[in-house]
């Protein structure tokens, strides 16, 4: 980082979430997330919306019966902007970025029809529906997705490009998807996501969706911040197209970035939400990244993922897991790292095991990475 951005950072404006919600293999809301987490039972049931009779595995995270995920990030993008207190002019000054999964149906379609039927039609659509100004990119970039458009929102934010953005992303468990990941024989076996564990299997899906309403501070009366996004990062180490790189030099490169940006240390931090896939390439490479980034403190900090909950919600789970996050330091509760059987050497972290611990959390973040040696990191701070 150059000093021109190091002082730039210094004079940026502070960003706030004035807004959230969610929808979660739990139900429908963040109350419903919040009882599910506390719980510390994994939201895994079997599948019911498409045939998995053929399919090694089963079982995901799915939502209410009947979800439309259009209808959703409609229905949250409302209820996200009535938390924050948007007006109907506030909202039309709001820029619209948005994160999704491709519709499988369009997948289906000749060539010719899926170029008149481009993803981003979706996020024009969510912007007229709910009184937004012309939205911006649409994030396919797999499971980073949605940490990157929150990423690029607070960038345009802080810089005073923007006041306001509203962040939308959403994936449903779909037939294509499943199918990918079971030929690929990533999904867990033992119908259990059991991240940073000896004996992990592999990953399993999950429904997410959600919104949430990023603001400069102080730029609007009657603001009332549930945490300030104070930090953000995105890396690459470009190691393979599907495996991360074994040190996790773009984990721990996004994490430096994101902690400098918030002007914090290792030791400020009071939790990581772990992007933890339960992959035993991921969440090696993933510790190592953490480890390089931490430093001594590596084995210290509590650590969790709640996929091992919720499911990998693939381009929504950045969403799902900042939800989450802003719930840690709302609450003081941290969300158990499910499914755990026993240590990894390759994974010495201080996990949140059996049950929720409490715990103050003044400063926490939430990892994303993706195919391609993508990640992300987001720093979730006390309002």
């Amino acid at each position: 980082m150059t000093r021109t951005t190091e002082a730039a950072d210094r004079t940026a404006r502070p960003v706030v979430l004035t807004g959230m919600a969610v929808t979660t293999g739990y139900g429908h809301g963040v109350d419903a997330l919040r009882e599910g987490l506390h719980s510390g039972v994994p939201a895994f049931t079997p599948v019911t919306r498409f045939d998995t009779s053929r399919y090694r595995v089963g079982i995901a995270a799915q939502g209410p019966a009947g979800l439309d995920l259009d209808t959703e990030l409609k229905t949250l993008a409302e209820e996200a902007c009535k938390q924050a207190g948007l007006s109907p002019a506030e909202r039309a000054e709001a820029l619209l970025l948005a994160a999704r999964h491709a519709d499988p149906a369009v997948s289906r379609l000749p060539r010719g029809q899926q170029r008149e039927r481009p993803i981003g039609d979706t996020a024009r659509w969510l912007a007229q529906e709910c009184g937004f100004r012309a939205p911006g990119r649409t994030y396919i970039n797999a499971c980073v997705a949605a940490g990157a458009a929150v990423a690029e929102a607070a960038v345009l934010i802080a810089t005073g490009r923007r006041d306001r953005v509203v962040v939308a992303a959403g994936h449903l468990v779909d037939a294509e998807s499943f199918t990918t990941f079971d030929a690929g024989r990533a999904l867990a076996a033992d119908g259990r996501l059991r991240p940073f564990s000896a004996g992990r299997k592999g990953l399993l899906l999950g429904d997410g969706a959600g919104v949430v309403v990023l603001e400069a501070a102080g730029s609007r009366s009657g603001m009332r911040p549930l945490a300030r996004l104070s930090g953000w990062g995105m890396a690459g180490d470009a190691h393979h197209v599907c495996q991360p790189h074994p040190q996790g030099l773009g984990m721990a490169r996004s994490i430096e970035l994101a902690l400098r940006r918030a002007g914090l240390g290792p030791g400020d931090l009071d939790y990581v939400n772990a992007h933890g896939t339960g992959t035993p390439y991921n969440d090696s490479a993933e510790s190592a990244g953490m480890h390089r980034a931490f430093g001594d403190l590596a084995e210290r900090i509590p650590v969790s993922s709640t996929k091992s909950l919720t499911g990998h919600a693939l381009q929504a789970a950045g969403m799902v897991e900042l939800v989450i996050t802003v719930l840690t330091v709302e609450t003081g509760l941290l969300p158990v790292n499910s499914g755990y059987l026993g240590p990894d050497p390759d994974c010495r972290l201080d996990l949140v095991l059996d049950t929720p611990r409490e715990r103050e959390v003044r400063h926490a973040v939430s990892l994303n990475s993706a195919f391609g040696g993508a990640n992300t990191a987001l720093v979730v701070s006390a309002p």
